[in-house]
C-alpha cells in the first residue's frame, strides 16, 4: 500500500494552512487532519497553556511526538507552525505525505498576525517574527516538495496554484 497518499501543509502561523487544508480536503474528497487540535486532544491542554507550563522545548517535544504517530490515509494534514523543529516528526510526515509549503511574505503575516501569543505561536524569549520567519523559511523549504505561493492570492486562487503544484509534482513523480 501507498503511504505517501496525504497531503501535509506547513508554513508560518497565519498563513492559512487550517483554512486552505479544509477547502483542499472537500476538493479532492479527502479528510481533514488539523496537528494543533490533536495535539489540544491528546494534551487535553491548549497549545498557549501548554508553552507556558512546559516551555518552548516542552511544546516543540509534543507536538513532534503527535506529528510523528498521525496515520491518515487520503488525508489532508494542516500541521502547527513550529513543526518543523521536529526531525522525527518531518521525517514522518514526509513519509506518509506530499509536503506543500504554503508561503507568504513577511509583511502579510504581520497583519494576520496580531498577537501571538494568544494564538500559541512558539517563540523564543527576545524573538521577533522577523526572526522567526528567516529561521523557520529555511526549514520548510527544506523539507517542502511542493511550494505555493500565496503572496496577492485569495483561498481559491491559493487552492488553484496548489493543485496545479501537486499536478506537476506528482508528474515528475511518476
Amino acid at each position: 500500500m501507498n503511504r505517501k497518499n496525504n497531503i501535509v501543509l506547513i508554513g508560518m502561523p497565519g498563513v492559512g494552512k487550517s483554512t486552505l487544508g479544509v477547502i483542499l480536503a472537500k476538493e479532492l474528497g479527502y479528510g481533514f487532519t488539523d496537528a494543533d487540535l490533536l495535539i489540544q486532544q491528546q494534551t487535553g491542554k491548549l497549545l498557549k497553556d501548554i508553552i507556558e507550563e512546559e516551555g518552548v522545548d516542552g511544546f516543540i517535544r509534543v507536538e513532534e511526538e503527535v506529528n510523528a504517530s498521525i496515520e491518515s490515509v487520503h488525508c489532508i494534514i494542516a500541521t502547527g507552525g513550529s513543526v518543523v523543529y521536529g526531525k522525527k516528526a518531518m521525517e514522518h510526515l514526509k513519509e506518509i505525505g506530499t509536503v506543500v509549503y504554503i508561503q507568504v511574505g513577511l509583511d502579510v503575516l504581520k497583519e494576520r498576525l496580531g498577537n501571538m501569543k494568544n494564538r500559541g505561536v512558539v517563540l523564543r524569549e527576545g524573538q521577533t517574527l522577523e526572526s522567526l520567519y528567516e529561521e523557520r523559511s529555511v526549514l520548510y523549504e527544506q523539507y517542502a516538495d511542493v511550494v505555493v505561493d500565496e503572496t496577492g492570492r485569495g483561498p481559491e486562487e491559493t487552492l488553484e496554484e496548489l493543485l496545479l503544484q501537486l499536478q506537476r509534482y506528482a508528474q515528475r513523480m511518476q
